[in-house]
């Protein structure tokens, strides 16, 4: 076999990064059992190939069920695609860096988008499907993605924004930098005119900027909603860490993915939902600490009164938040 299609056969060779100097993709190794490792694929290192970009678009690898985990971060969404990585039953891919990679090379990744789904739709075991989570930094490919896979359902998952601003919070000031970060981002593909000139937009809070890029994201997850109908389901992931195995179950019902009630009691009650997603470290322990870290009258304030500025702004938009969730 060629390097092309052997590297396309194979699906533990993971497409993971765009050169735009070199005019290649780079393919990572990622054995099965690494996929349920913590943290994310996009910062795995390891075994590399290449191949130019012009031999990936002729690729026609063998693929089976796509689905994706679209989120506006901070949901547990890296939980819910560890819970969902079942051997025999199904793959979950955990940002993969190649789809960041197609957002950052703008124009020139667009001709790519179509041959890198069909080389994550690869099954890593007979018979499985893949659930892939993209970084919500990459939200904007969210058409895109779906276009691309016209058999591929996905969950929509995002939080009530209290949830979402204490989990800025705990961040410190880097997560309150990456709130601002993120509201630059979502005007840049999903603006709304808030009447608001670059003074104003300056003098926000850094809660203000991020409660605005929460608003911004409900209303283009609204949009997508609309847009996709049946092959969207939205979830609130406060409430699928209250329900886990109603929400596995409830997956495996939309997406066709042998995920039964018993199966997914199994799940909920196993090691995944032991450890936090992201570090590894004991998910009680976190908990607790993560609530110390934002239990004070003054973070409460203030996430309060943003809560209160965002909710007049979307009673004047005309939508309600967040999303409603639309799983079970």
């Amino acid at each position: 076999m060629s390097d092309a299609k052997t590297l396309a056969a194979d699906p533990h060779w993971l497409p993971h990064r765009i050169d735009p100097v070199a005019g290649t993709m780079e393919f990572l190794r990622v054995e099965r059992a690494a996929l349920a490792d913590t943290g994310f694929l996009a910062d795995r290192t390891g075994q590399a190939r290449a191949l130019p970009l012009a031999e990936v678009q002729g690729l026609s690898p063998e693929t089976g069920p796509l689905h994706f985990i679209f989120h506006t971060a901070f949901c547990r969404s890296t939980l819910l695609v560890r819970a969902l990585d079942i051997p025999g039953v199904s793959a979950g891919l955990s940002e993969p860096g190649i789809i960041a990679s197609l957002v950052n090379a703008g124009q020139a990744g667009e001709p790519l988008i179509a041959p890198v789904t069909q080389l994550l739709a690869r099954p890593w075991g007979e018979g499985e499907a893949v659930f892939v989570k993209p970084t919500n930094h990459a939200n904007r490919l969210v058409p895109a993605l779906m276009n691309a896979a016209p058999q591929a359902r996905a969950i929509l998952m995002t939080n009530p924004l209290p949830s979402f601003l204490a989990a800025v919070i705990r961040k410190g000031m880097m997560g309150r930098r990456w709130g601002r970060q993120l509201y630059l981002e979502m005007m840049g593909y999903a603006p709304l005119d808030l009447g608001m000139d670059g003074r104003e937009q300056f003098l926000m809070t850094d809660l203000q900027a991020a409660g605005l890029a929460w608003f911004l994201n409900q209303r283009y997850l609204d949009a997508i909603a609309r847009q996709y109908g049946d092959r969207v389901r939205v979830l609130d992931g406060d409430r699928f860490d209250g329900a886990r195995a109603e929400t596995l179950a409830a997956i495996g019902s939309f997406t066709g993915v042998a995920i039964d009630p018993a199966r997914a009691e199994e799940i909920a009650q196993g090691p995944v939902f032991a450890r936090d997603a992201k570090t590894g470290a004991d998910f009680t322990e976190k908990s607790i600490r993560d609530r110390e870290a934002t239990h004070s009258a003054v973070v409460e304030d203030e996430i309060a009164k943003v809560g209160e500025w965002v909710g007049m702004i979307a009673q004047q938009v005309g939508l309600t938040v967040p999303v409603k969730q639309t799983l079970f």
